[in-house]
């Protein structure tokens, strides 16, 4: 597997919540002008991926998802019917 650069999602911070109840997991902040430019520039077909991370210092960080299915993977998961052969 290739190594990508990381984008750190430019306008959104994540901060665990040790002191809270179990069901919550952290706090998501957004610097709108930041946040809004960032999604603006990523948009792809309506939607931004963003993964949620660890980092070496402990750190949680914001990070774009860039991972894209392979044609080959893409077509592995669709069920092939000949036209007029539906399994119903």
């Amino acid at each position: 597997m290739e190594k990508t650069e990381k984008v750190f999602a430019e306008g959104f911070m994540f901060k665990m919540k040790p002191n809270s109840p179990e069901w919550v997991v952290g706090q998501l902040s957004l610097k709108a002008d930041e946040a809004i430019a960032f999604i603006q520039k990523n948009t792809d077909k309506g939607w931004v991926n963003l993964n949620v991370n660890i980092g070496k210092s402990g750190k949680p960080y914001v990070e774009l998802d860039t991972w894209k299915p392979t044609q080959a993977a893409a077509t592995e998961s669709e069920p092939e019917y000949d036209k007029g052969d539906l399994p119903f």
